[in-house]
This record gives C-alpha cells, structure tokens and sequence, in this order.
C-alpha cells in the first residue's frame, strides 16, 4: 500500500464513519482560550432549551466567576425510571493563566454569568430523546457552567483588578445545591466533563462519589480532557508551561489531590495523566487519539511553528509529510501508554478512537448518530452505557494503521 492511502486511512480512522466534522473552528490565531471558545454543538431540530438558574447565596460564599458574578447551571428534571439518576456534567472552555487572559475571560461566557446564554441546548449525553441517548434519557440532567478558568479548582484572587479564582468554591456550591434539589437521594449518578471539564471531572471524582451513601451507584466520565504531558513540535512543552502558569496564578495547587501531590509536583497533579492511577471512583475516559484541540494548541501552535511549516498539516492531514505523521503517530502512542495501567482496572472503561476531533459526548452526531464513530461496532453511547450498568467491560481502541476489523477492539492485557 502506497504512502498516501496510508495516511489518508491511517489518520482518518480507517472507515468512514470515524470521521468528525469540527464545526466552528477557527484556525486563525489560536490560542487556549480562543479554540475552546468557538467549539460547539451540533445543530438539531427540536432541541430541548434549558434555562440557566444562578445559584442562590453563592456570592455570601465567595463561590464567584471570575468577575465577581453569580455562578449558574441548567437542569432538567429526569421522568420515570430515570426521577431518581443523576446526570451531572461540568461545562469546558479553555483556562486562563495570567492577569491578560483572565482579564479577557471574565468579558465571556465563560468568565462572567452576565454574558452566559439564558437557555442552553441539551444534546447528545444530555439529550431527552431515547433515540439520540438511549441509557440517560430520562435521567435528571445538569450542565454546571465553566466561569473561573482552572477547571473548577482555583482559590485566590487578583485584587488590584477585580478577579477571583473561585472554581473550587464554585464546585462546592453547585454541589450543595443539587445535593438540595434531590440529588441527595439519587439512586444512580454520573460526573461528565468534557475539554477543560475533562481535567475537572477527574479531580472531582472522588469527591462526588463522597457526596453519597454507599448505596448509590456513582461513576465518572472524562470526554476530551487527557491532556498529556508531552513535547510540541519545537521540542518544547508549551501545554506544561501553559498549565504551571495557570496552577500558580489561580492557587490550584492547595486543591489537587493529595495522593499526587506527596510525590509529583503541583503542575504535574494538573494532567490527568498523572491523576488516574489513584482514583477508587470508577472512571470512562474518551478520547481521540488525534485530538483536535492538542494537535492545535498544544503540539503544534503557532508559537513553536514560526515557518508555518505545520500549517497545512494542520489544516488537511493528507498533506502532512511522513515525519510530520510519525510525530503524530508517536503522541498517539504516549496517550496509550499513559492509560495502560488504568485500563487494567475491571472498573474503568475506555474509548479512543482515532480521529480528528474534541469532545464526543455533547456533540449529537458523534454520540449517538446513524453515521457516529464506531468501536467495536459500539457508538459511543453505547460503550459508556453499557461501562456504566456493567452490561460489558468497555475498554475500546482505534488502531492507527490499516488493518482487519479485529484491530478495532483491541483491549489493553
């Protein structure tokens, strides 16, 4: 097989559902934020809108966004079966690491509750519909918004310029107000985050679990947060330097994980990589083995691509030369050799399929579609249901190469 049909099956999944659409993306000036910014949901019809309530007295708290302003969340109640499951889902949306771009977050959705939308669209994992999210239908379902810029995990503030890192604050008081809301007496439950929610689904795992009695069935998902440790393209870590910024500047340190943080430093207790060894909750990770948002921002941005030489790449995958491909091949290898040993936990599930994209779970298409990626001859929905009601160990691989369809389930030994 000539190089060209290679890459082109190699890169693009191999089968032609594995191949997703970035809608919205602007390849002009990227930046941390700016990426996440402009990553949407899919457009549907009959979309079920969910209006956003402010969470009462949170502001007595000190539970704040970066602004100052009222944190919110949306919530739909669950009917039937489903009355007493709980879906909880943490808004992404990139972080901020110094006074600059915190400055320009607090000005956006995802800093400020006075530019939130009023009504969100609820699709894919947070669908209504049986057809488009067979397994959480009709549980209760919230989308908690993202507005402290450090995955729900800051403390401190910047007084000379209003700003306040309050994430953990503000993951406490959502908390405390579904708990209110009859959260409290969920008989299923499950913490979703997706991007910057990904990390923040992970770091608050255990903690959610601890929410409960013992009696209640409590897993996780991560959707687009295993952010690796890893060289860009220049040979730097531009996403290490990045994510030391934004631990030290917001205090996230106090607030990660003490079985990390005894012998890693705090940065390092920031990448997930790092965190899922540790965890007693059982925990879903989803991912792209080429995901979108790192080969943008993190591999090859910009700043460490001052020929433009990776532009094209980047932009059209058929048109990367073969050492360009070889390093993108080796990220993939580094992002399966970071879940090896967790994968080796009956409780936990995966589903890494190689393609070109960013969180899968909100996105109808790429959940639950006629024409959605495919492991395993499993959707996603279908591999993150059957993870969580035990009805299958779910531990999925996307080969990189061109191969037989026995490739396609590949499970870590």
């Amino acid at each position: 097989m000539d190089f060209e049909k290679w890459v082109f099956l190699g890169f693009f999944c191999l089968l032609r559902w594995c191949i997703v659409v970035v809608q919205g993306f602007s390849y002009e000036n990227i930046s941390h934020i700016s990426f996440l910014e402009n990553f949407g949901v899919s457009d549907a019809p009959n979309q079920l809108m969910v209006p956003l309530t402010l969470i009462e007295g949170a502001a007595h708290k000190d539970a704040v966004c970066l602004d100052g302003t009222s944190p919110g969340y949306h919530l739909h109640r669950g009917f039937g079966p489903g009355a007493k499951s709980w879906l909880v889902q943490l808004e992404g949306g990139g972080w901020c690491h110094n006074r600059r771009t915190c400055v320009f977050l607090k000005t956006s959705r995802h800093g400020s509750s006075k530019y939130m939308e009023k009504q969100l669209a609820f699709t894919g994992i947070l669908s209504n519909k049986p057809d488009e999210n067979p397994d959480f239908y009709n549980w209760n379902k919230v989308k908690v918004r993202y507005c402290d810029g450090a995955s729900f995990a800051g403390e401190g503030q910047n007084e000379a310029n209003k700003i306040y890192f309050r994430g953990q604050r503000i993951w406490s008081a959502a908390m405390e107000e579904l708990m209110a809301k009859g959260m409290r007496t969920a008989d299923q439950a499950l913490l979703s985050g997706c991007s910057a929610g990904g990390p923040a689904s992970i770091l608050h795992c255990d903690e959610f679990a601890a929410l409960f009695s013992r009696h209640t069935k409590v897993k996780c998902l991560s959707d687009g947060g295993l952010f690796l440790d890893v060289m860009d393209v220049s040979g730097g870590r531009t996403l290490r330097k990045f994510f030391n910024d934004v631990v030290t500047y917001q205090g996230v340190g106090k607030n990660l994980p003490r079985s990390c943080t005894k012998h890693l430093d705090p940065t390092s207790c920031f990448f997930p990589q790092n965190l899922i060894a540790n965890m007693k909750t059982p925990l879903f990770i989803l991912n792209a083995a080429y995901d979108a948002w790192q080969v943008q921002a993190s591999l090859a941005p910009p700043s460490c691509d001052p020929h433009h030489e990776w532009e094209g790449c980047k932009k059209n995958h058929t048109r990367c030369s073969s050492s360009q491909m070889q390093f993108f091949q080796k990220f993939r290898l580094q992002m399966l050799n970071s879940v090896k040993g967790f994968s080796k936990s009956r409780q936990n599930g995966l589903f890494i399929n190689s393609c070109f994209a960013h969180c899968q779970s909100e996105r109808q298409d790429t959940w639950f579609a006629d024409d959605s990626p495919v492991l395993g001859k499993k959707a996603v929905a279908t591999a993150v249901g059957d993870w969580y009601f035990g009805r299958a160990d779910t531990k999925l691989i996307d080969c990189a190469y061109p191969c037989d369809n026995t490739c396609h389930n590949l499970i870590f030994g």
